[in-house]
Parts: C-alpha cells; sequence; structure tokens
C-alpha cells in the first residue's frame, strides 16, 4: 500500500478523489433530506386540506352516514369520537396505523366489533341538525403522525393530520386524514439511485483527470530527473536540466537546478585550476630543490646552500597559503576577536627585519573583529607586494570612516592598469615580469587577502596611489561605531 502510494501523482489522485467523495455525500445527503423535507410537507398540507374539509361537515352537524369522505386510496379519513370510538371511515379501508385508532368499521373500539350504546342500534350522538348550519368548533392547530393504512387491498405509507372539531351534539370529535408518502419515497428513490450511479461514475472521471493532470504537470521532473541522473553518471557539469516554458514552481526548481549547476561547474573548474597551478608552482622549486641536492651529493664543492634554503623557504610558504585558501574555501569562521588595528600593524612592522626599504606609518587607533592571523596574513601580502614593485617608497595608513576601519598600503611603483585591477586578485595571476617568481612571488598573495576580507565582511580593492604606484585599500566593518 505504501509502495502504491509513494508517488506525487498517486497521493493528489486519491487526495482529489476523497475530497470530491465527501463534497458528494455531504451534497447528496443534503439534497436527499430537503426532497424528503418538501415532499412531507406537501403530504402535510394533502392530509390538512382532507381532515379539514370532512371537519367542516362535522362542525355543520352533518350525519356520519352521509358524510362525504374521500373515496381515492391515496387520503384515508377516521373520525373518532371523544371516548375514542371510530364513528366513520372512508370506503375500502382495510387496515389502519398510525393514527391512535386501529379501527375500520365504524363504531369499533380500537378494533373491537361495532355496538350501539343502547343496544337498540341506534346512535344517540348523531346529529340532527341541518347541513348549512355550523355548530361546532374546528380547531386551528393540526398534529400530524407517520403511519400506514391498507385500502382496497393496496398498502401503503401515509402521513396523518388530526384537527379536532367540537360539537354540541356529539361532543369532541377527532378527524384522521392521510396524504399518502408514495410520492416522497419514489422521488427519494429515484434521486437515490441516481446518486448511487452517478457518484461513482464522477469520481472515476476526477480521478482519471487529476491523474492525467498531474502526470503532465509532473512530466517536467521526470525530466529533470533524468538528466540529473545523466550528469551524474557523465560527470558532464557543462549539461543543463531542460526549462519548462511556464511560470510555476516546477519552472523555478528546474532555474534553481541550472544556477546550481553553473555554480558547482565553476567551483569544481576553479578547483581544477587551483590544483593544477598548484601543482605547478610547486614543481618548479622542488625540481630546482632536487637538483641542487642531486649536484650536491655528487660534487659537495657546488653545493649552492643559499639557493636550496631559499627554495625550502618558498615551498613552505607556498605550502601555507595552500593551505589557508583551503581553510577559507571549507568556510572557516573568521572569529570575532577585537583588534585594535593602529596597534597590530605597529606590531607587525617591528617584526619585519628584511624589508629593503622603510615602511612609513600613519595609524589612528581603531577596532576590528576577526582572527588576528588572518588579518596578519593580509598585511603581510600586502607589505610584501608593495616591497617588490616600490622604488622608493611604501606606506601603510589605519583610519575609521563611519561604520569602517580602513587601512591603506601603497607604494610609488609602476602601479596596476586599471583594466587588470580585478584580474590581480585572482589565484596565482602575475601581470609581467616584474611580479613573477624570480621576485618570490606566486600569484596568491592578493588572492588570500582579498578572500580573507570577504570573510571579514569587508573589502579590498586597489587605485592609485598619490605617488602614482598602487594604493591597496582594506576595508572592514568597526565594531566601534555601535559604541560611539
Amino acid at each position: 500500500m505504501r509502495r502504491l502510494f509513494g508517488s506525487v501523482r498517486a497521493r493528489a489522485t486519491l487526495g482529489a478523489s476523497l475530497v470530491v467523495a465527501l463534497a458528494l455525500v455531504a451534497a447528496g445527503a443534503a439534497v436527499l433530506l430537503a426532497l424528503r423535507a418538501n415532499l412531507t410537507d406537501q403530504a402535510d398540507s394533502r392530509a390538512d386540506a382532507a381532515a379539514r374539509k370532512v371537519a367542516l361537515q362535522l362542525a355543520a352537524d352533518r350525519p356520519y352516514a352521509d358524510l362525504d369522505l374521500p373515496d381515492d386510496e391515496d387520503t384515508p379519513v377516521q373520525v373518532v369520537d371523544e371516548r375514542g370510538r371510530l364513528v366513520a371511515a372512508s370506503d375500502d379501508l382495510e387496515r389502519i396505523s398510525g393514527t391512535g385508532v386501529d379501527a375500520v368499521t365504524p363504531g369499533s373500539v380500537a378494533g373491537k366489533p361495532p355496538a350501539d350504546d343502547d343496544g337498540d342500534g341506534e346512535d344517540k350522538g348523531e346529529g340532527k341538525g341541518d347541513e348549512g348550519s355550523e355548530t361546532g368548533d374546528i380547531s386551528d392547530d393540526t398534529d400530524y403522525s407517520n403511519g400506514s393504512a391498507t385500502v382496497d387491498g393496496e398498502s401503503a405509507d401515509y402521513r396523518f393530520a388530526a384537527v379536532e372539531v367540537g360539537t354540541e351534539s356529539r361532543g369532541d370529535l377527532t378527524v384522521y386524514a392521510g396524504g399518502s408518502l408514495a410520492d416522497e419515497q419514489s422521488a427519494v428513490s429515484t434521486a437515490l439511485t441516481s446518486m448511487l450511479i452517478g457518484f461513482p461514475l464522477l469520481l472515476v472521471v476526477v480521478g482519471g483527470v487529476t491523474w492525467l493532470v498531474t502526470r503532465r504537470a509532473l512530466r517536467p521532473v521526470g525530466a529533470i530527473t533524468e538528466e540529473m541522473a545523466a550528469i551524474t553518471a557523465s560527470e558532464d557539469l557543462a549539461r543543463r536540466v531542460p526549462e519548462p516554458h511556464t511560470h510555476d514552481e516546477i519552472a523555478r526548481l528546474a532555474r534553481t537546478t541550472n544556477e546550481t549547476l553553473t555554480a558547482l561547474q565553476t567551483s569544481v573548474e576553479r578547483q581544477r585550476r587551483f590544483v593544477a597551478d598548484a601543482s605547478h608552482e610547486l614543481r618548479s622549486p622542488i625540481a630546482s630543490l632536487r637538483t641542487q641536492l642531486e649536484v650536491g651529493a655528487a660534487h659537495p664543492e657546488l653545493l649552492d646552500v643559499d639557493g636550496a634554503v631559499e627554495d625550502t623557504v618558498r615551498l613552505q610558504e607556498l605550502a601555507a597559503d595552500l593551505l589557508l585558501l583551503a581553510r577559507l574555501d571549507a568556510g572557516e569562521r573568521p572569529g570575532d576577536k577585537r583588534v585594535d588595528l593602529a596597534a597590530f600593524v605597529r606590531e607587525e612592522l617591528s617584526q619585519r627585519t628584511r624589508d629593503r626599504i622603510e615602511v612609513r606609518a600613519d595609524l589612528k587607533s581603531v577596532e576590528v573583529a576577526g582572527s588576528r592571523s588572518q588579518l596578519a596574513r593580509v598585511l603581510g601580502n600586502l607589505l610584501n607586494n608593495a616591497q617588490r614593485h616600490a622604488r622608493s617608497r611604501v606606506s601603510v595608513a589605519a583610519r575609521r570612516e563611519g561604520a569602517w576601519a580602513v587601512l591603506e598600503v601603497s607604494d610609488d611603483g609602476s602601479g596596476v592598469p586599471e583594466g587588470e585591477r580585478e584580474r590581480i586578485f585572482e589565484r596565482f595571476v602575475r601581470l609581467d615580469d616584474a611580479r613573477s617568481r624570480d621576485e618570490g612571488g606566486a600569484g596568491l598573495g592578493l588572492a588570500i587577502a582579498r578572500d580573507v576580507a570577504a570573510r571579514h565582511g569587508g573589502t579590498l580593492v586597489v587605485r592609485e596611489a598619490p605617488s602614482g604606484g598602487a594604493l591597496f585599500e582594506l576595508r572592514l566593518p568597526s565594531p566601534q561605531s555601535s559604541a560611539d
């Protein structure tokens, strides 16, 4: 059963069919009840009219034998006196129930044979008055009851109306007249039969239409699933799932899936380029170091110890850069430790002993929140870049601008062409011979600096310095702004 209704299409069809079935049952019950109530009211009206017609005759003191009683089988009539004795009844009435008096022969009480009051065969309650004079009082209230009767061999259900008549000569009389329920039963039966036949057919139509519509609506999902399975099997991230020409949720799903595939393809290609570039960068110092060691092993007097140390240092720095990039790509959080930018820069500058150009500092106290080690890597990379390209001047400045802490590192070198100011932040990018690996750069420093800035919620851009060189501006959120 779980497997049968495991698809969205099956569940949608079942749900729609159940809702329609409940609605049909409720509507059908309401229609049947309304139809039955309406036809019952009509039977009540017929019974009441027949009872009052006879009551008018009794009020006029017409004799029982001369009463004009309905002679059709649809309206049986009984007239009962105040002692419960049947004094008049319709012809051919053979059996009756529901009126409280089962007698069908005048003079009987509760089905007992007729008997005269004084034994002489005369009914002393028989009226003697004129037909045209009304001496009785007819009640305005009518009581109704359900029952059955057999008239001329035909049995049927009736709705009986009871009307009381008060007369002077015969006391209180009660007229019972029946209204046939055959029309009501026939109409209800016909309606019920139609519902029992029509409702299942309607449910089949609703279920079939829901199944087909859902199938058509979910067809793009099947195409997306098949294409995603093919992409997974082929590992071809350049493929895309088909997008339906609609504006519904499935179309948005397809577009989002393609956007995800595009982002994934970009990430994978970037990772592949990164691995290839890293392998290329590592191959050169490793090959150089191996050559020097092999030469030193064969000819110790020719061993270039300084060159081997330099290649080892480059390998160590490159490995550290690659490790930091891997942590940044993995989403390493920078933390929220408070750092005084001015004091931090002074401390870092005091530890730089191998700079060829003295760094000039213009620092104002401003706080930032983040990882001290990562911020130190950013400052170090920017200063190393400035030392490689400066002619005679390297400057660093720190200040606050509104909600931002600003750190600037500038030099008086050749600067960065405007068209290349974004490209230099890509990994393993070097613009010219001055930025070659012979100068110690692997093209990772600026990429790491921008990634760290982004992880701290800031930005890193390059502009032209007043001295004509490059000016790198690092902007980081300053928690001081909320406290001021």
